[in-house]
């Protein structure tokens, strides 16, 4: 098994690298195509190239003419199974995190909780690869207030890092019989406010946490960004008339996320490239989003 992954890895490392040629030769098609299109005469660089170049246009359809990118490859395979989750918190965990993680665990359809107790990082991942499970998620306290949340997606990455600011849990909420016990049925997820590049590189690995859902679920998880703060809220609806009359029930927990870094590799690679990280400098950019524009 050990040899196995060494091998998947170097396997994506390999094809990682060929990103840089693939997209150079990429640029050089893509300036072919405009001076055919527009008539005019081919660069000079490329006239001694041309001919290769043209022949390999030819040959290309839609599914071709774009090279794909290791961000393709993380999640390529992830529609054909649903997403097994691993739920861990940091060490000697608190009361309330213990508390926050189990009501996680219903939260995320297929999740399994496991108390850390004195396992390494690096052996929770390999034990998670070799069970095939999808994604690793961690969460951290401070002072008994959960404060972090890790995101590691299986085999290979990426690794998103989470502030986690506002949590109220179920068991907070003194009200128990409006809340009503929380459904294991699958939830639509509705994804807002999420337009940049690296909006849509959050939203995609949030999203791959959950299954998809029956069209009749009345089960909703919802993942708000303003102002780059993530706000998680967890509904079920109900339809007491006609289609338009519906009652809207939140069931929680709800927490806000603070995204401030994305690896490129799983959490125990301390080696792995950084893609986005939060700088101390951008916290007086006010008018400046980076999830949405």
């Amino acid at each position: 098994m050990l040899r196995r992954n060494i091998r998947l890895r170097r396997e994506y490392l390999y094809r990682k690298s060929l990103e840089g040629k693939e997209r150079l030769l990429y640029e050089k098609k893509r300036k072919i195509k405009e001076a055919l299109q527009e008539g005019k005469p081919i660069p000079t660089e490329l006239r001694n190239e041309e001919a290769d170049l043209r022949r390999q246009i030819d040959l290309e359809d839609q599914n071709t003419a774009v090279p794909r990118t290791h961000i393709d490859d993380e999640y390529a395979y992830a529609a054909e199974k649903d997403p097994k989750i691993l739920l861990t918190t940091s060490r000697d965990p608190s009361a309330p995190l213990q508390q926050f993680v189990k009501e996680l665990s219903i939260v995320f359809p297929n999740a399994q909780r496991m108390n850390r107790g004195g396992q390494v990082i690096s052996e929770i991942i390999e034990s998670c690869r070799a069970h095939d499970y999808t994604d690793v998620v961690l969460v951290h306290e401070h002072r008994g207030v959960p404060d972090g949340l890790i995101v590691c997606h299986l085999p290979f990455g990426p690794t998103a890092y989470f502030g986690l600011l506002n949590v109220v849990t179920r068991h907070e909420i003194k009200d128990r019989k409006a809340i009503g016990t929380m459904p294991e049925a699958y939830p639509h997820i509705i994804l807002d406010n999420f337009s940049t590049k690296l909006g849509d590189r959050t939203a995609n690995i949030l999203k791959h946490l959950f299954p998809v859902p029956k069209p009749d679920t009345k089960r909703i998880v919802t993942f708000s960004n303003q102002s780059d703060y993530i706000s998680f809220r967890h509904h079920i609806y109900e339809k007491h008339g006609g289609p338009k009359s519906l009652e809207l029930k939140e069931i929680g927990p709800r927490f806000e996320l603070r995204l401030y870094q994305i690896k490129l590799g799983t959490v125990d690679q301390a080696e792995a490239q950084i893609e986005w990280v939060i700088r101390p400098y951008m916290n007086t950019t006010k008018k400046r989003k980076f999830l949405s524009n």
